[in-house]
């Protein structure tokens, strides 16, 4: 049985391998050179910096998964809309985990102050991954047409969104759980 967590330093090697897989071998990243483990320390980080969750589907200390968001854009103002990312060990795929992570990092993102959680799915032919964000209500808003080229192939990505609490309803409270915002 798995469990949702935040993740911790221990997991940064099985985050890294994971990752790794889908650089090699799918179309759900657009990077084609895995980074390393320093790489993805570093990234951890910058996301746990500005108060965003980075979680850990773990079957006790095994890694079966991690998912996180990041700021949409680097500037300021976008501190309030994140791209998700969810990646899940080969052997974890098919079993509910992408869905339990994706629903885990939308009520912390939520928690965070995030108003709009955003999915750039690379490849419009990743059925598995717009399935799981359209299950959790986000919306399709668009595709970049051959946008990515990978595998000796052009790639779409599709573009979805979540609306989170009150979302664009009202201003954001200053003493609300906002991200933390870089100087700009």
């Amino acid at each position: 049985m798995s469990t949702i967590r935040p993740s911790r330093d221990p997991d940064l090697p099985a985050i890294t391998a994971i990752y790794a897989h889908h650089v090699l071998t799918g179309t759900g990243t657009f990077e084609t050179v895995p980074p390393t483990l320093e790489d993805m320390t570093a990234r951890r980080a910058d996301v746990l910096a500005k108060g965003l969750p980075f979680l850990v589907a773990a079957d006790g200390e095994r890694v079966l998964g991690y998912a996180y968001c990041q700021w949409f854009k680097p500037r300021p103002a976008y501190r309030f809309s994140a791209e998700d990312s969810i990646y899940l060990h080969p052997d974890a795929s098919g079993q509910g985990l992408g869905k339990d992570l994706l629903s885990a990092l939308c009520r912390q993102a939520e928690q965070a102050g995030i108003r709009k959680l955003i999915a750039v799915i690379g490849d419009s032919a990743n059925a598995a991954s717009v399935g799981v964000h359209r299950s959790l209500g986000f919306e399709n808003v668009g595709v970049l047409k051959a946008c990515g080229w990978k595998f000796g192939k052009w790639l779409d990505v599709v573009l979805m969104d979540k609306r989170l609490g009150e979302a664009d309803l009202t201003p954001p409270s200053p003493t609300h759980n906002a991200p933390a915002a870089a100087p700009q």
